[in-house]
């Protein structure tokens, strides 16, 4: 099923990151990464369990991250095909859950112009559109990349022109945001973030989410919308399963 955790706070991110990947390890995954802005944006991803990631990545600060479990659909199971995907410019990273149907087509439209694929999946795609359309502001961007996107998809967004924003989007595969005291976070589901707050939210189908340490803002077709929050009850000892 995959799974995606990410973080905007004054927490060291890293720690984070690892720990949510972990709780969300009963989704089931065959490689894993995370994407950290530190100056600029560094990737790390390892095929197997989230141990070998973690002996992979050095001892590295900063305050903003995205990361993702994949179990493979689109491409075999290799680093390459590992999200998070990194757009050609090396500054917009993105992690998915779900399938984009048309993304051969958009592919072919996207090398036209000039775009480097590396991998075999296509979350790339979406990678590649966010950095075509990028002008400035991560969420235009994301909203013009989804108007040629056809698919199911949960999508989150980091760019290093932007390093204090993180961009999130649902559409028919989950995705909530905990909600802290000078930091946020989004995630798959509500065990990757409860050791940390039990303040969620629950997108709906069709949301944009821009998550910033101090704030959160949810748009639905073109609208600022206020989604409810949640008080979770139970706790990562009483097992997520009931």
């Amino acid at each position: 099923m995959c799974g995606i955790i990410g973080y905007s706070g004054f927490r060291e991110v890293k720690e984070i990151l690892i720990e949510g990947l972990k709780k969300l390890e009963y989704r089931g995954y065959d490689s894993a990464g995370i994407s950290i802005i530190n100056e600029n944006l560094k990737i790390y991803k390892e095929i197997g369990d989230i141990g070998k990631l973690v002996n992979k990545i050095p001892n590295l600060k900063g305050n903003i991250g995205i990361g993702h479990t994949r179990w493979a659909t689109h491409g075999k199971v290799n680093k390459i095909n590992a999200h998070p995907q990194i757009s050609c410019n090396n500054k917009i990273a993105v992690v998915h859950n779900g399938v984009i149907e048309n993304f051969e087509i958009l592919r072919d439209k996207l090398k036209s112009k000039g775009h480097k694929f590396k991998s075999k999946t296509d979350t790339e795609v979406i990678t590649h559109l966010i950095e075509n359309y990028y002008k400035g502001n991560l969420e235009d961007a994301v909203f013009s990349a989804l108007e040629q996107i056809k698919g199911s998809y949960a999508i989150v967004v980091l760019c290093e022109d932007e390093p204090e924003k993180i961009v999130g989007v649902r559409n028919e595969n989950p995705l909530i945001i905990g909600i802290g005291d000078n930091e946020n976070f989004i995630a798959s589901d509500v065990p990757a973030i409860l050791d940390y707050t039990n303040r969620v939210m629950y997108l709906e189908d069709g949301d944009t989410a821009v998550i910033t340490k101090t704030g959160i803002k949810v748009r639905s077709n073109g609208k600022t919308v206020e989604r409810k929050e949640h008080t979770i009850l139970w706790n990562l000892e009483r097992k997520y399963y009931g």
